[in-house]
This record gives C-alpha cells, structure tokens and sequence, in this order.
C-alpha cells in the first residue's frame, strides 16, 4: 500500500469550506471565483484545481489535456449488488473506499481514508471484473474524474458513482477531525454528516 502524499494540498481546502472562508481564484487565469466553481483534475498529480466556467469549458471532452474536468452531480446507487463476502475479498482495511481507473497508471485503482490522507490499496482486476459484470450501471464511471464511494461504516450499505473531489473531501474531513488511534467521536459525526449530505444530493441511479 502506497501513500499518494501528492493530493494532500488539496484536502484541507476541500473538508473546511465553511470554517474558514478563502477569496479562491482560478487556478489557470487567475479570476476570482463564487463559493461555487468546477473543479479540474491534474491527471499527472492527481491535484484538484479550482476553475471558473470558461476555463473549465476547455478541458471538457478535452483529449490528451493536462487536466480533466470532473463532473458536478453524484449518482446514488441503491440496488448495487455487493455481498459481505465479495467485500472482503477487496482486502481493504476500513469499509471506507473509493474505486476509479487511472489513465496515467491504466488501472484500476482502490484508495481509502486513512489519518495521513488518501491510501492506495492493491485491487485485483478479477475483483472489479467480478462487481462490474453484477452492476452494469458501474460501466458508466468516468476515468479518472469519478468513482465507486462505497460506505459499509458502521452497518451502512450506502454505493455512489461520486465526482473524485467529492472522494478527495472525504479524506481530508477524516484527516482533519481525526483525534488519537481510533479517531474520536468528532470524526465520525463529521463522516455521517459528509454522507447526509451526498444522499440529499445525489440524484437516484
């Protein structure tokens, strides 16, 4: 398991919006930007840079780019089909995860949370092949930029197709509001309300 330490400027930013308000500017001409802007991802660092509407055009459908617009909307799934068993077979230390193909790595890809921030997890292809062929919808995930959010926290059973940043989001609340080795009570009132929010959001799959 690898750390991708790459990401970490960007997760503060994303999990403390409200706590401590920034006069954020386009990352690409400079122009200061509303609370809500459209994110780009750096498909080299995997950094999340912020971006108003016009420059965020250029990138759309962009072939060969720099960075990659990641879409607006996530996508709650809950008919996806996933047993306890094929779970564990994912090897994954937490029910926390996130699953998207890298097209710099031509792979797919499994991070989860983790006090340090985003952690790569190996993911056998078998695994996905395996959950693809039983969730036909998981076909429309869009490289690099969206994901399978899977929380199976605390009895939960709760799938999405999420835009990356919103993954990113995850893992710097978690990262943030962690306390000592279990990670405190603060921590897991922030996740639920992360997930509150997602489900009010999403639209239904």
């Amino acid at each position: 398991m690898t750390s991708s330490s790459s990401a970490f400027s960007t997760l503060r930013r994303l999990a403390k919006p409200s706590q401590q308000p920034l006069l954020e500017r386009c990352e690409l001409c400079n122009l200061v930007l509303p609370p809500t802007h459209r994110h780009l991802l750096d498909l080299t660092s995997r950094q999340v840079a912020c971006s108003c509407d016009p420059c965020a055009l250029l990138f759309q459908n962009a072939v060969g780019a720099k960075f990659k617009l990641i879409p607006r909307d996530a996508q709650a799934l809950p008919n996806i089909q996933m047993t306890d068993a094929e779970w564990e077979n994912l090897s994954l230390p937490i029910d926390l995860a996130f699953f998207f193909y890298s097209t710099p790595q031509q792979k797919m890809t499994a991070m989860y949370p983790s006090p340090a921030g985003p952690t790569e997890s190996l993911l056998t292809l078998s695994s996905w092949e395996t959950l693809v062929r039983q969730n036909p919808a998981l076909q429309t995930i869009e490289a690099d930029v969206e994901a399978l959010l899977v929380n199976r926290s605390k009895g939960a059973r709760e799938y999405f197709i999420a835009p990356i940043d919103v993954c990113f989001e995850l893992v710097g609340t978690i990262r943030v509001h962690w306390r000592g080795l279990s990670g405190g009570d603060e921590v897991w009132r922030e996740i639920e309300n992360f997930f509150a929010k997602l489900r009010a959001s999403a639209r239904s799959g």
